[in-house]
């Protein structure tokens, strides 16, 4: 496996990219990756694939956020390596809790890419919230060693009563969104952000004690 990036927009770099998408066929991602196609099939959108230096199934953390950007295809992955401000805080916040790679799995309460080509970022409608609803119960299915949930802005957040019928006890942890636009409003939302993490961080340590 590749080394971990020390630091933001990693995958800015060609090379790495490359690296990255030479990983695409590890096996602790494949059953995501094929509910993924599953996804993209049924809606006619592309899904990225969850990045491979993170836990896939064997991921103890599910950090949902809410859609992928219009300019996730540049690198096809959901990950905190992209080359933007969003994917850039998201390293940082994560960092900085200590939270092994290897216990997240980063994904989206709508999974495909809801903008057009050359739109602008836009928030998820209604319609697009609803039609995801039924691909929770499938993502949790193939992750077996989920020990907390972090919901990051007001779109994930609206998985939290799903959560907790599909997974019953499962800590639920709701924080804004990383995005720049929210994080720089006051600097309650990255002190909220980062009580969140350490909260699912210390979680993540009691459950491993």
């Amino acid at each position: 496996m590749s080394a971990e990036p020390q630091a933001p927009k990693s995958l800015a770099d060609p090379d790495a990219l490359a690296a990255r998408r030479a990983m695409i066929g590890a096996e602790h991602i494949a059953p995501i990756r094929a509910l993924g196609e599953r996804i993209s099939a049924e809606r006619g959108a592309p899904v990225p694939v969850p990045d491979p230096l993170d836990g896939g199934v064997g991921a103890r953390m599910l950090l949902l956020l809410e859609t992928p950007g219009p300019a996730v295809l540049r690198t096809g992955f959901v990950t905190r390596d992209s080359a933007n401000g969003t994917a850039a805080n998201l390293f940082r916040f994560l960092a900085e809790t200590g939270i092994a790679r290897a216990d997240t799995l980063i994904w989206n309460a709508v999974p495909w890419l809801i903008h057009q080509a050359g739109a602008l970022n836009r928030a998820p409608r209604r319609t697009e919230i609803a039609a995801a609803g039924p691909y929770l119960a499938p993502l949790l299915d193939l992750l077996p060693r989920l020990a907390v949930a972090v919901l990051a802005g007001r779109f994930a957040g609206e998985a939290a009563p799903a959560l907790a019928t599909l997974r019953p006890g499962l800590p639920v942890i709701r924080i804004p969104h990383p995005s720049p636009t929210y994080v720089c409003t006051a600097p309650e939302v990255p002190a909220r952000i980062r009580r969140g993490l350490a909260e699912a961080a210390a979680i993540l340590a009691d459950a491993a004690g």
